[in-house]
């Protein structure tokens, strides 16, 4: 789920409910959020979707058994931390950035 979205996604996945935190994403980007979410102690199942002919590639589908997650309110109260410990912002959670440091709002000096 984009952080855009909003919503809060269940599926199931082998009689298993699940919260959806992405879905039909590239290989990079589940291993990013994997990584990420393991770190701060959230089961993953990382899901492969294979693509139905050479021309529709294969994505993957982030999800979690842990139906309390939302990843919207946990990168907005700022519950998740980087790998080394920094706050996660929606920058660094969406890869625009690796400064976890933003909020997102941006304070702009008027003239």
């Amino acid at each position: 789920m984009p952080l855009k979205s909003g919503k809060h996604e269940f599926g199931d996945y082998e009689g298993q409910t699940v919260t959806y935190v992405e879905q039909k994403v590239g290989a990079e980007r589940a291993a990013f959020l994997k990584a990420l979410l393991e770190h701060n102690g959230i089961p993953v199942i990382v899901i492969e979707i294979p693509g139905a002919t050479e021309d529709i590639p294969t994505t993957w589908t982030v999800a979690t058994p842990d139906l309390v997650f939302n990843p919207v309110v946990y990168v907005y109260q700022r519950r998740l931390r980087t790998l080394d410990g920094r706050k996660i912002s929606p920058a660094y959670w969406n890869q625009e950035s690796e400064d976890a440091k933003p909020e997102y709002w941006e304070i702009k000096k008027s003239d």
